[in-house]
């Protein structure tokens, strides 16, 4: 087990809302974890050999444990499942140590937070430490019913609550969310974040976009991905040695480099965590990867190995 992994115990497991679950890990001995910033995710090492990234949301200002929240999610590929089924109050998990791809801008004169249903579990971390730092914010959360959302009770009585507005589905349409509505009256210095499921999230972004909200205002993540990795092949030539390595229409990227005897660290698979992002120092991308912005995906520097492939016949990776 290399230094980034940590083993810790799930001390308690609870329902937040219809399919949602959280989980409390802490240190075996009960010793600090390591800190970690709002936004940040940890790979959790489930049982049956997968790896999925789940936000943190509780405070960075606790040491002492980590609160993750899963939806046990029917389209799911099988984490989200033996999670709620196999691991226990009592279980060890293999975890990896914090990583934030998703921070809080310091640059920001305002922070706007949109969540919808599972999104709300970075955005809760982030109102905290937003909160905690005396620094102005709005949070917007959005769910299908009460009953599917995670930490409405917790929201409700938190010191910000004035600052929180709930939108439900299956309640009076006065109350549901205009889109359009609030990201137009936002002004020059709001940074947007949102997080939920990819139809919500491209919602939010386009209308950001078309509205003329510029790309280092819009903060994101995605939590899945529906990956079309089916293409022609082509070659990847690795700058190091000069090797190169056919990419079967079939395979990844990832998965030629690995057969080759080249390991690349994947994550999720689904170019969704930025685990395997490799640079290009020739050769164009075929983006397919929901971790760059589109501004990064045009520059055309880097990309996922993990589902992208390639618009010209050989990539030059600087592996």
């Amino acid at each position: 087990m290399g230094a980034s992994q940590l083993t810790v115990r799930v001390v308690r497991k609870q329902m937040e809302a219809e399919g949602i679950c959280s989980f409390e890990l802490a240190d075996l001995a009960g010793a600090p974890l390591p800190p970690f910033s709002a936004g940040s995710h940890i790979d959790v090492h489930i049982p049956g050999g997968m790896t999925r990234q789940y936000s943190l949301c509780n405070p960075p200002t606790e040491q002492q444990r980590y609160v993750i929240a899963v939806l046990n999610d029917a389209q799911s590929r099988g984490g989200s499942r033996a999670m709620h089924e196999a691991v226990q109050e009592g279980s060890t998990l293999q975890i990896g140590t914090p990583r934030n791809h998703f921070p809080l801008k310091p640059e920001a004169g305002r922070h706007l937070l949109l969540a919808g249903g599972i999104g709300i579990t970075p955005m809760l971390c982030m109102a905290e430490a937003l909160a905690d730092e005396g620094l102005p914010f709005a949070m917007h959360y959005c769910a299908r019913s009460r009953r599917c959302a995670a930490f409405i009770d917790h929201l409700a009585h938190a010191p910000y609550a004035e600052r929180v507005q709930f939108h439900f589905d299956d309640e009076d349409p006065a109350q549901r969310l205009d889109i359009p509505a609030l990201l137009a009256e936002a002004s020059a210095e709001v940074h947007l974040y949102v997080c939920g499921p990819k139809g919500f999230m491209d919602a939010v972004l386009d209308t950001a976009r078309r509205l003329g909200w510029a790309d280092e205002r819009l903060h994101y993540e995605f939590f899945a991905a529906s990956v079309d990795i089916a293409g022609g092949a082509f070659e990847v030539k690795l700058a190091s040695s000069g090797k190169t390595v056919v990419v079967p229409a079939e395979h990844t990227v990832a998965q030629a480099l690995a057969n080759a005897g080249v390991e690349v660290p994947v994550s999720c698979g689904q170019g969704i965590c930025g685990t395997c992002l490799v640079r290009v120092l020739e050769g164009e991308p075929d983006h397919r990867d929901l971790y760059l912005s589109p501004e990064e995906q045009a520059r055309n520097d880097q990309f996922t190995p993990c589902c992208s492939r390639a618009r010209s016949p050989t990539l030059v990776l600087d592996l």
